[in-house]
Order: C-alpha cells, then structure tokens, then sequence
C-alpha cells in the first residue's frame, strides 16, 4: 500500500477523494443561504472583489458572510478542528489549516477596515436554525 499506515487508502485514493470536496454550493452554505433567503434578504454570492471572496454578499449594508467548514477553517473548540493523524502528512495538514486560519484572520480584517461588517457562521452552527437566524436577523438589522 503506498499510503499511511494509519490511512486506509493509497495516496491515489486520497488524493482523488480530497478533490471532491467543494469550495462552493457546499451543505452548510446551502442552508445558510436557504435560511437568510426565507428571512427576507436578497444577496450576492461569492464576491471575487472581495478579500476571501465571502460566500454571501449583502452589499447595500456592506455586510458579508462566510460559511466556514470547521475543519478547514480551524474553529476552534469544535471537535471537527483536528489534525489527521497520519505521521507523514501531519506538518502538511497543520501547515495548510493554519494557513487557511491566517488568511481568513487577515481577510475579515481587510473588510473591517474597509467599512464591511463581517459575520461567520460555522458548519456545526448550521444544524440549529433557530439561533442561527437570530444571529442573522441581528447582523442584517
């Protein structure tokens, strides 16, 4: 087998499997944009003008949302935020999730700045809708 001996699939395999995952459109997103649509609110979607191209753009309020995976985006005290275990690929995954913290760290503040106002929503936030709307509402005023 040529990958891990802790991985069940050859670096092929995982690699192949790791390309699936979506960047856009994902679950968390689609029900995040499925909840703010019902509220009321009309938006924009992956600005590519934007710092961090936010997944929802609100841009009469200068407002943005990200629908961050916990796993690649490092919430921390989440039990998604973990590093595989895999010994040979570990410093890989740390290295790039951390990277993805930083730059997500960098481009909020890049909007702050700018006069956006920014709110993340995390997958794991994304199974109760009830509080997560409450959040929107209060964001979008």
């Amino acid at each position: 087998m040529e990958g891990s001996s802790l991985d069940t699939l050859t670096v092929r395999e995982r690699s192949e499997l790791m390309s699936r995952i979506r960047s856009k459109d994902t679950k968390p997103e689609m029900r995040v944009r499925r909840l703010v649509h019902g509220l009321g609110y009309r938006y924009r979607l992956h600005a590519k003008d934007l710092p961090g191209r936010p997944d929802l753009v609100f841009r009469p309020r200068r407002k943005v949302i990200f629908v961050h995976g916990c796993f690649w985006h490092r919430h921390e005290g989440c039990s998604k935020n973990r590093i595989p275990k895999s010994p040979e690929t570990r410093d890989f995954w740390r290295d790039k999730l951390n990277g993805n913290a930083r730059r997500d760290r960098l481009n909020e503040a890049t909007l702050q700045r700018t006069g956006w106002g920014v709110l993340v929503i995390w997958e794991c936030e994304t199974k109760d809708l009830d509080p997560l709307a409450k959040r929107v509402r209060a964001f979008l005023g």
